[in-house]
């Protein structure tokens, strides 16, 4: 297990300064690009919970809701820095413009993503403070066998004709939902679990599926990107035990 970053809160309260310096994001960013849209503060109210009942002062768990306050307020592109490499980024990247394409709604698709980053930070943030259990990252492990699969499917059902098969997806995807919901009980609040299912009903729905992996789908070029960059980020995956 990796140990916890002591420089990681400076770091990004450093980055959190520069970046509160800017009153919007650089007109050089391309619209299409979601790492351009810039993460709404919201009052981030999702604040890692409270375990037990004292209510005293803990230097660690201010330190968690200082790093989550910190990223809330920083750029998509630099939480992305932060906690995924150039391939996860812009497989995000690709992500967004089928859910734009597919629900003609701008504002809509940066919101489901947004959700999106804002659970894999706020993972990542409990993972680097040691904050799960052994059997949490028993089950975090079990996660990232499951959606190895799932990435697996996906790139077959793209390569491979007539193998599409919405039900196996639509149930995958759901027992993903379940295991991050499991994750992340007792650690973040029902604003986190409502960002899940935001996430995952919009993936997950059977409409879009059939509109992506159709084989007319006007989505088809977006999907060989995305199937492309599964298999950068699956080579590059070191071995499961």
């Amino acid at each position: 297990m990796r140990k916890p970053e002591g420089r990681f809160y400076i770091q990004v309260t450093v980055q959190c300064i520069q970046e509160l310096k800017k009153s919007r994001v650089s007109s050089s960013e391309r619209e299409g690009d979601f790492k351009a849209v810039v993460m709404s503060d919201e009052s981030d109210s999702d604040s890692v919970a409270e375990s037990g009942g004292d209510a005293g002062f803990n230097s660690k768990n201010v330190a968690l809701r200082a790093q989550k306050k910190v990223l809330s307020r920083m750029s998509t592109r630099k939480v992305a820095k932060s906690f995924m490499d150039d391939t996860t980024a812009d497989l995000m990247d690709n992500l967004y413009r089928i859910a734009r394409n597919h629900c003609g709604n701008k504002r809509e698709a940066e919101k489901v993503m947004k959700d999106a980053v804002k659970i894999v930070v706020k993972i990542g943030i409990l993972f680097r403070n040691e904050q799960f259990s052994a059997d949490e990252l028993r089950l975090a492990n079990d996660f990232v066998r499951k959606f190895r699969s799932l990435a697996m499917t996906v790139v077959s059902f793209y390569e491979v004709e007539f193998t599409y098969d919405k039900m196996f997806l639509v149930r995958t995807l759901s027992e993903c939902r379940e295991m991050l919901h499991r994750l992340i009980q007792g650690h973040l609040t029902e604003k986190s679990h409502g960002r899940i299912d935001h996430v995952f009903n919009f993936f997950g729905d059977g409409a879009f599926l059939d509109a992506v992996f159709q084989r007319e789908s006007p989505h088809r070029k977006q999907l060989g990107l995305i199937v492309k960059n599964l298999h950068t980020l699956m080579d590059e995956e070191p071995a499961q035990t």
